[in-house]
């Protein structure tokens, strides 16, 4: 019987636009491209050149400081162009997938023979290794460190989030390979929904976590089943289709980053679900999608912590939606706030929309209002299921007080365990950035 944590504070957000449970199929132009900004906290050293050809599961960039830490291609093809930004930095290495695809042979293997070293050995061999993060800091982990745990979550709970029941349906005994190896390397924790298909699950804690959004996020049910104390490491695996890539990996002995993904949104015309792969184009997923007159907001990700980008943008390694949204830059509303507004999300009753219980907005991208001083009110506290007090620790970091920030559990914390509040927020604040900022000072002062 699984454990069963009840959670009270959060908040769900209820837009259009949710995906049905269907798959459109999509005929790929062969164009991918492997972006390391996607993998948190690591710098790239890119390992090929243009021109080069390369297996599904060949390594295209290391991690510079820890250069076992390979990321693997998605697809066989010829290495088109490494793509720099400013200072030289690499902004992704594109690849021209070949008509015919060609794997990299890793072995089957038989994990539950295998022990934690050499689990990790063979996640490192085959570029996988870093898709898995780590607290404190919420970044790319890394091999030098074991953790005293692994917390996997497979409750996806934000705003128009793909359902991870509908993708793993079929892909149970890879589910299962991948949870068994990570229990290997160390005990594991799995975060379910109520009435989730996996509570079965072996080779792992399982843990219900029966509550609003954020429960879903891995440092919220860290901070809830073992929190993570200075001079602690723990592996978080908030997307659960990594655990996926790890079974494929063992069971067929080859690199298969597929994953389903959500086509979401107010503005797309029949949003579905998606078989893609990890930087897969996005310019035929959107094609024809939603009306291109139209001013919208393309997000690669979910709407709370996703990032903006293009029809000429490529899906991230952590995506499990794009979400397409209205802008707003066109909204032109008359007396503004004193209109009781029933059309408009509000969460503390501004507007009449409040008495429509359940109802499904179209909300647009606009912030509405200026950057203003913190005001204490306990906003984030309200949508923040953690054992810590996020306004201080928000004051802590912008005035940049390490001790403090410390004391008030920043190593308990990643950027998306504040998107909630971030979306409640009246002072207008980007905590995520704040957030981040705050981790990347702290692992910068304690290398």
């Amino acid at each position: 019987m699984a454990n069963v944590i009840k959670l009270r504070k959060g908040l769900d957000i209820h837009l259009q636009g949710k995906a049905e449970e269907k798959k459109i199929q999509l005929k790929s132009k062969g164009q991918y491209a492997l972006v390391p900004d996607d993998f948190e906290g690591i710098t790239p050293k890119v390992i090929v050149r243009e021109g080069d050809h390369v297996l599904a599961g060949d390594a295209l960039f290391v991690n510079k400081q820890y250069p076992e830490v390979k990321f693997a291609s998605p697809v066989s093809g010829t290495v088109r162009e490494v793509v720099r930004g400013e200072r030289r930095k690499v902004l992704c290495v594109k690849v021209d997938a070949d008509a015919q695809q060609e794997f990299a042979d890793y072995g089957k293997k038989d994990v539950a023979k295998m022990d934690g070293k050499a689990v990790v050995d063979a996640l490192l061999e085959a570029g996988i290794f870093g898709y898995i993060n780590q607290l404190p800091y919420a970044v790319s982990t890394n091999p030098t460190v074991m953790p005293k745990a692994i917390f996997v979550s497979a409750l996806r709970d934000k705003p128009l989030a793909a359902d991870f029941e509908f993708e793993v349906a079929g892909q149970e005994a890879d589910f299962q390979t991948g949870l068994t190896a990570l229990s290997k390397i160390a005990k594991t924790y799995l975060g379910i929904g109520v009435g989730s298909k996996l509570e079965g699950m072996k080779d792992a804690e399982v843990t219900v976590f029966d509550g609003k959004c954020p429960a879903g996020n891995v440092g919220v049910q860290v901070n809830n089943i073992d929190p993570v104390n200075k001079g602690e490491v723990v592996w978080t695996i908030g997307d659960p289709t990594v655990v996926l890539f790890i079974g494929r990996l063992f069971n067929t002995g080859k690199v298969n980053l597929t994953r389903t993904v959500a086509l979401c949104g107010s503005e797309v015309n029949s949003p579905a679900y998606v078989d893609m792969l990890v930087g897969e184009e996005l310019s035929t997923l959107l094609s024809n999608s939603y009306d291109a007159q139209k001013s919208v907001r393309i997000i690669n990700g979910n709407v709370l912590t996703g990032k903006p980008t293009t029809k000429e943008g490529f899906l991230g390694a952590h995506a499990s939606e794009i979400t397409v949204i209205p802008e707003g830059n066109d909204a032109d509303e008359i007396l503004g706030w004193i209109l009781p507004r029933f059309k408009q999300f509000s969460v503390n009753r501004s507007y009449f929309s409040w008495l429509c219980g359940k109802k499904q907005y179209a909300l647009d991208a606009r912030i509405k209002g200026g950057e203003r001083h913190i005001i204490m009110s306990g906003e984030y506290d309200k949508v923040l299921p953690m054992d810590i007090y996020g306004e201080y620790l928000i004051k802590a970091i912008i005035s940049g007080d390490i001790d403090r920030q410390e004391a008030l559990g920043i190593y308990e914390v990643s950027p998306e365990d504040f998107a909630l509040a971030e979306f409640v927020d009246s002072s207008k604040l980007e905590l995520q950035r704040i957030v981040r900022e705050g981790l990347n000072l702290l692992r910068k002062e304690n290398a």
